[in-house]
């Protein structure tokens, strides 16, 4: 029997206290294996597909481990394209691990991380762009990034990859036509009316949304900096919705920065309270303001809070000084509720270039959720904007460096076809063009690439 058809079997849920698990079996003969350990053995071998089962799963000396419902699916109606099932059992973590020990005993191996999604690119139930959408859709933090790998997953990325190759396939054979009867007049060979310039643009076109998809599906690292009373721990407090840091009129409260995860108009924001900056002789402050100055560092973007009752300072000017060029920063001006004068407020606000905001009341912070937005957009991905459903936008850096190789083997033809060169120059780079897109779906492909893209899968997936 083949390798890729061996029945194999895995915790498809969390390990963790739980009411309901599942754990997956799949390959060729895995539901009369798995009948071997089930309490009702011949009502399981005759199952039809899509089909529910109630029993016991029992151990190789007959003693029940659990109670569960076996779902069984033939091939190819499968997630696999194989005979596969599925096993509920209770969500006990010691419960899961004695079930999936009763399968491992019965002949079933423990399967690799992604091999059943493998399994189903290998026999034709998905495209490599569908397989690795399965991945993000399970490491989604937002439902923006849901969103977008579930458009990944129903096709969209795939149908515009199949057109840009559909193309590409015709130019070829408008090249092979005079390669095979090199005695015909067929006049020179236009790449613009021939489509050879759009094919490249449109692979650039996709590859660079690459940077926006992993945004909204890996996030970024914004780090809130200023000195010390600021505001800084109430404003992390008033992002995260709930109150995580210490808030005291009391100087040097945070010692240490405090992080969290948080969900920016679809983005997921990993948050850091800083320490508040200022000059300090005691050693733990001296410590905390070195570690927050190293999470600043390295941050995608800084929140900078200023004390609006206060006003910036030369100290404020000077701290705005350290904080490294290539980073970022919103200046904000926290406390606008504290009254005063308005116009001192607005004038503050408009010569530091702030984001004026009350991190007690709430007023500004939606303004503010915008521009931490639209700036790691801009910074990151070069665009403004959130997702729109017709939009292709990928995660995959493989499928970027493919389709940026795609384009710079179509721009290559290109400069051949307008040098009148020979064809068969130009069909070689039409060809290296047609392999990256194929490799993208995974028409071409290899083991090698198979095993670097699933390994990041989880175990069950």
């Amino acid at each position: 029997m083949n390798s890729d058809e061996l029945p194999i079997a895995a915790i498809a849920t969390a390990v963790g206290p739980a009411a309901l698990a599942v754990i997956r079996v799949s390959g060729s003969g895995c539901v009369r294996l798995l009948s071997s350990r089930f309490s009702r053995p011949d009502a399981l071998r005759s199952a039809a597909g899509h089909t529910l089962h109630h029993g016991a799963v029992h151990d190789g000396e007959n003693r029940v481990v659990d109670e569960v419902l076996v779902a069984v699916y033939r091939a190819p109606a499968s997630y696999t394209g194989e005979e596969s099932a599925e096993v509920f059992c209770h969500g006990s973590p010691a419960g899961v691990r004695r079930v999936f020990g009763a399968l491992l005993s019965a002949g079933f191996a423990a399967a690799a991380p992604g091999e059943f999604t493998r399994r189903a690119f290998i026999n034709g139930k998905l495209d490599l762009t569908r397989a690795e959408a399965v991945n993000e859709i399970v490491s989604a933090q937002t439902t923006d990034a849901h969103a977008l790998a579930m458009d990944r997953l129903s096709g969209s990325v795939e149908r515009a990859i199949e057109e840009i190759r559909a193309q590409l396939v015709g130019i070829m054979a408008q090249i092979a036509i005079q390669l095979d009867y090199p005695e015909e007049e067929t006049g020179p060979v236009d790449a613009d009316r021939m489509g050879l310039k759009e094919a490249g643009e449109r692979c650039r076109s996709i590859a660079s949304t690459c940077e926006r998809g992993r945004l909204y599906q890996h996030g970024a690292r914004v780090a809130i900096a200023g000195r010390t009373n600021a505001g800084k721990s109430s404003l992390f407090n008033r992002l995260l919705r709930q109150d995580r840091s210490i808030v005291s009129e009391t100087h040097g409260t945070t010692r240490d920065y405090v992080e969290a995860l948080i969900d920016v108009c679809g983005v997921p924001v990993r948050l850091f309270d800083t320490a508040g900056l200022r000059e300090s002789s005691e050693a733990i402050e001296q410590e905390g303001m070195r570690r927050s100055s190293t999470v600043v560092a390295s941050a995608d973007l800084v929140l900078y809070v200023v004390d609006a009752y206060e006003g910036p300072t030369r100290e404020d000017a000077e701290r705005l000084e350290q904080i490294p060029r290539h980073t970022p920063t919103l200046r904000v001006l926290n406390k606008v509720d504290l009254g005063g004068d308005p116009s001192r407020h607005r004038s503050a606000a408009s010569e530091l270039s702030a984001i004026p905001v009350s991190a007690l009341t709430g007023a500004g912070i939606d303004h503010l959720n915008d521009a931490i937005l639209s700036t790691l957009l801009d910074e990151k991905a070069g665009s403004g904007g959130g997702p729109t459903p017709a939009t292709v936008i990928i995660d995959s850096e493989r499928q970027r460096d493919l389709l940026l190789r795609a384009a710079d083997a179509a721009d290559r033809a290109v400069e051949s076809l307008s040098a009148s060169l020979p064809a068969d120059v130009v069909a070689v780079d039409l060809q290296e063009a047609l392999e990256a897109v194929g490799e993208i779906t995974g028409e071409i492909s290899s083991a090698e690439i198979l095993d670097e893209m699933f390994r990041g899968f989880c175990v069950g997936k």
